[in-house]
């Protein structure tokens, strides 16, 4: 995890410093854990992060949100299983220190894991670092070289050859997603215009009827994206912990690089990408890549096919769409806080619209063949 430039001090729903802080001095055999302080880090839209802090040290623990019934999306043995496989690979994450299936301490699943201190770059970087713009190139290239190392790690080398069901993972998101999204809009909480409503179910059809074939069957992050990694303090080029592994599987690996170039935003931007952007992300900056030169990258280190790659883009925001209608819904239905809608209220229908436009016209910048117009 990380100190710089993301935490936030505020209350710890779902869990109490003393129960946690006597179960890690069990865990870890250290009474000085007994001790503990707890705080919250990240903006608790998913899984829910604290820093734990005693004068034995600092670690970080991981637990499904509260009152959370979506099991599938917040699976801490999934999560917990991923990060532990991969350690000793070329794919850098913290290791796993304890672990409990439920009960104590918090009622629920959660893991321990190290804390990774570091920079998590979210809407601006922090003073002093990666100040030139061969820095921020280094920032992209790392990002693409850990996203390739990650797809090409062999799932059964690692003791995951039974994490997912490759075969078919891309039409069953599309089913999934869009089940999730009908789920929503029958019971009318859905938390967006009608005409909204029927472009979603319109992309999720058009998704559905065009699934590109798999190239190759990969470990998937699910939710790869800049502030989802822990960087270098003194080095911008370098990651030290990939995060958030939450929604990680066995499937198509351009999942992975589709949804990270809607979050990728870059200086010169056509209006429909513009619209789309509403979470936070510094890549607009000068010197980080642009998104043809991230699938430039990305495509001649995997050495994987870009001829599909709006389409996985599509995917990408149609899947994003998806995700931010429910956390609406659930603010308007009294079931979390309105302040997780804060800076999303308006971007599900240009998502939308992106989802349609990258299906029409491609990714702009990226030829059908994958390389850079």
């Amino acid at each position: 995890m990380t100190t710089e430039h993301s935490e936030t001090l505020s209350s710890t729903p779902g869990a109490d410093a003393g129960a946690v802080g006597a179960w890690l001095a069990e865990q870890l055999d250290d009474g000085r854990w007994r001790e503990s302080t707890l705080r919250s880090v990240g903006a608790g839209r998913s899984n829910l992060t604290y820093r734990v802090s005693s004068a034995a040290g600092d670690v970080v623990l991981r637990r499904p949100p509260v009152g959370s019934v979506a099991a599938t999306a917040h699976d801490m043995g999934r999560e917990q299983r991923v990060i532990a496989a991969l350690a000793g690979t070329d794919v850098p994450v913290p290791a796993v220190l304890a672990a409990s299936d439920g009960g104590p301490p918090v009622d629920a699943p959660c893991f321990v894991m190290e804390m990774v201190e570091g920079v998590v770059p979210l809407d601006a970087l922090p003073p002093g670092w990666a100040e030139t713009e061969a820095d921020r190139a280094r920032v992209g290239q790392a990002l693409v070289d850990a996203l390739v190392a990650l797809h090409a790690v062999d799932p059964a080398s690692v003791g995951l050859a039974d994490f997912g069901r490759p075969e078919g993972f891309m039409a069953r998101q599309v089913r999934r997603w869009g089940t999730q999204w009908e789920a929503a809009r029958a019971d009318g909480i859905s938390g967006t215009d009608e005409a909204t409503e029927q472009e979603l179910t319109r992309l999720a059809e058009r998704l559905g009827s065009t699934v590109p074939e798999a190239q190759r069957h990969a470990i998937v992050h699910g939710d790869y994206r800049i502030d989802n990694c822990v960087f270098d303090g003194s080095d911008p080029g370098r990651i030290k912990a990939v995060l958030d592994w939450e929604m990680s599987t066995l499937g198509d690996p351009l999942a992975d690089l589709g949804l990270m170039l809607v979050y990728w935003y870059q200086a010169e931007e056509s209006q429909v990408w513009r619209a789309a952007q509403h979470l936070p992300s510094p890549t607009r900056l000068p010197g980080f890549p642009t998104r043809a030169e991230i699938a430039a990258a990305y495509g001649r280190q995997s050495g994987l096919d870009l001829s599909s790659l709006g389409w996985y883009v599509a995917f990408g925001g149609f899947k994003l769409a998806v995700v931010l209608a429910g956390i609406l819904a659930r603010v308007r239905a009294g079931a979390v806080p309105p302040e997780m809608a804060k800076g999303i209220e308006d971007a599900v229908g240009p998502l939308v619209t992106l989802g349609h436009h990258v299906l029409d016209h491609g990714v702009d910048g990226v030829a059908a063949s994958g390389r850079i117009d």
